[in-house]
């Protein structure tokens, strides 16, 4: 018999006064520009529509908010779980502003199923899968693609780099690659095979490739993760706001890969930034149904940004015209 397989979701709105407020007050770097990263593309409601189309045998939603829900929310929805961040975080680290904390706590989710994928809200589902996209005999499907972790003065360097520390300190890359070559060197990984090669003569892991889609997890490697780093995810779990010294939710996916827990696979979809000159791809992309999945990212703030959310809900309405049953 099949295992269950819940999904994930975060969410926030980024327009509700009493948040906003809240976050104000807390934040001491806090500046107009900032709004960018909490911003309403108002598409969430394809989201739903997408998962209820494309993957109806999910378990449940384990719908991860601040306390505010989108107005279109079915709250009565059987498979739908309302989490609210103090559903499963101490009340000494709330509020929390800071995704990671979040994001590293995940498996703490009451009734949160052994087998889960995790998104965030501008990752959607484009075509039909089977569970065995994610997950074959209790093993996350992944990609363990090599990286050369470069500084460039972004905070994520950052963070990679504090996730691949604990990763070096646990693992031997030795050990590792003799136990898994088979998974670290595949022709599935495509062109990306040459990446892991070209490294190999690196003592330590240099880093793995990040691809900003859905990603699937097991409580029980969360679990032996913080078994084992319990200082350092607690110690990014109290910060409200992101810092260099936070580690992240990649973490779990590279020890992951340092075990050699996964079922190594083809490219699961793409990751496109959203502008003017993207739209006619991202278009192509979505109505054409050429990715499984996609990630569509937003980071510039000075894109007409109305216009563009009026095209990108027009487009996926013509993909996705019905509502859903999550819906109101």
């Amino acid at each position: 018999m099949n295992e269950k397989i819940d999904f994930v979701i975060l969410w926030v709105d980024g327009n509700d006064p009493k948040w906003l407020a809240e976050k104000n007050r807390w934040d001491p770097n806090y500046t107009p520009e900032s709004v960018i990263r909490f911003r309403d593309w108002d598409n969430l409601q394809y989201w739903f529509r997408a998962v209820e189309k494309f993957t109806p045998w999910v378990n449940r939603i384990h719908f991860v908010t601040y306390g505010h829900l989108p107005k279109f929310l079915n709250t009565e929805h059987p498979k739908l779980h309302v989490v609210k961040h103090s559903d499963f975080l101490q009340p000494d680290v709330l509020p929390t502003f800071n995704c990671n904390p979040l994001e590293l706590n995940l498996h703490r989710i009451p009734e949160l199923s052994e087998q889960f994928v995790y998104f965030n809200d501008d990752m959607f589902l484009l075509k039909s899968l089977r569970p065995g996209f994610f997950f074959k005999k209790g093993l996350p499907c992944d990609r363990a693609v090599f990286n050369a972790l470069i500084p460039n003065g972004e905070s994520l360097f950052s963070l990679r780099a504090n996730n691949m520390a604990l990763v070096n300190k646990n693992f031997s890359k030795k050990n590792c690659l003799k136990r898994n070559f088979c998974k670290y060197f595949t022709l599935k990984y495509g062109l990306n095979l040459y990446r892991n090669l070209a490294l190999i003569p690196w003592g330590q892991f240099t880093g793995f490739y990040d691809d900003h889609l859905p990603v699937a997890h097991t409580k029980t490697l969360m679990e032996e993760v913080w078994n084992s780093e319990a200082e350092t995810l607690e110690k990014t779990t109290i910060h409200k706001f992101r810092q260099n010294d936070d580690v992240t939710n990649w973490l779990f996916r590279y020890w992951r890969y340092a075990k050699g827990n996964f079922v190594p696979c083809k490219s699961r979809g793409r990751f496109m930034e959203i502008s003017e000159s993207s739209m006619k791809e991202i278009e192509d992309v979505i109505l054409n149904q050429r990715e499984p999945m996609v990630c569509l990212n937003d980071s510039d703030p000075k894109m007409n940004f109305e216009k563009l959310k009026n095209e990108l809900i027009k487009i996926f309405e013509k993909l996705l015209p019905n509502k859903s049953t999550f819906e109101i």
